[in-house]
């Protein structure tokens, strides 16, 4: 199951130390429910080497305001707390599993 990060706990989950992949979405959206399961996948699959996290965006402004976040779902990629990537819309598991192996 993906991790469940706020505005208040981004930071320090950067910080981890692990490449982190963020899932931007929101309970009313069609395609971000759509995405919710490949999304706990991965997170299974990668566990221990990748953080994969959900952020609510209308409850955390902040982190989309950060990097411009317009259109979800948007999935964040970060590699020693930089932001590297970004895939937009809802996508297949094999493309985000593609995008996580570039992190490692």
């Amino acid at each position: 199951m993906a991790r469940e990060i706020t505005d208040s706990s981004f930071a320090s989950v950067l910080a981890e130390g692990k490449p982190v992949v963020v899932d931007c979405w929101a309970p009313w959206c069609g395609p971000c429910k759509m995405m919710s399961p490949i999304v706990d996948e991965l997170a299974q699959e990668y566990e221990g080497q990748v953080i994969i996290s959900k952020l609510n965006v209308d409850e955390n402004e902040e982190v989309c305001q950060q990097f411009g976040i317009m259109s979800i779902p948007t999935i964040l990629f970060f590699r020693n707390g930089e932001h590297v990537d970004t895939q937009v819309g809802a996508s297949r598991k094999a493309d985000l599993k593609a995008r996580i192996d570039a992190l490692l």
